[in-house]
């Protein structure tokens, strides 16, 4: 079995700017995420077969009449008040779209706001502080024209973390 979801991955320039402007808030308060894992999650599948068909299936069909996306990341917020992350702008309608055609079970839980995750943590007053003070942030735009299909590997990154491998790709045209 293989934990997969499928993403659209973020440039160079998208992430060192985004790196660069979190650079004065990161401390050890907050678990903060590793900027080479950084993705915009479209669906999540969970463990599925070493295979994988019906998902590459439907990863193929979602994309195949799709246009790539003009994106950025753009203001921030918290789940909860432990999770913290930048929003998206752009092409948000075709990106909810390609979001929904992701999904293996269009009935089942849809994720309603598409983001990046970058630290998670149990003060909610820093958590608040933090989305605040990153509520102004925009980066630059950046075209999206793949969709990642990534295995997870639970415990094998940094600091005993997840490890991402883009396992096959598909081409918005």
């Amino acid at each position: 079995m293989r934990r997969l979801f499928a993403a659209l991955m973020l440039p160079d320039a998208a992430r060192e700017h985004l790196h660069t402007a979190l650079t004065p808030l990161r401390g050890r308060e907050l678990r903060w995420t590793d900027p080479n894992n950084w993705h915009l999650t479209l669906a999540f599948y969970g463990n599925q077969p070493n295979d994988a068909t019906h998902v590459t299936d439907v990863l193929a069909q979602a994309s195949a009449f799709r246009r790539p996306l003009r994106l950025h990341l753009v203001g921030a917020g918290s789940f909860n008040n432990q999770t913290l992350w930048i929003g998206v702008g752009g092409d948000k309608q075709q990106l909810r779209g390609l979001m929904a055609d992701c999904l293996l079970d269009p009935l089942g839980r849809h994720r309603q706001r598409a983001h990046l995750t970058v630290a998670r943590g149990r003060d909610g007053w820093l958590m608040a502080n933090h989305a605040q003070a990153l509520s102004v942030y925009r980066g630059p735009a950046f075209t999206a024209d793949e969709v990642a299909l990534v295995e997870s590997h639970l415990g094998q990154g940094r600091c005993g973390g997840s490890r991402y491998e883009v396992i096959d790709r598909f081409y918005l045209r």
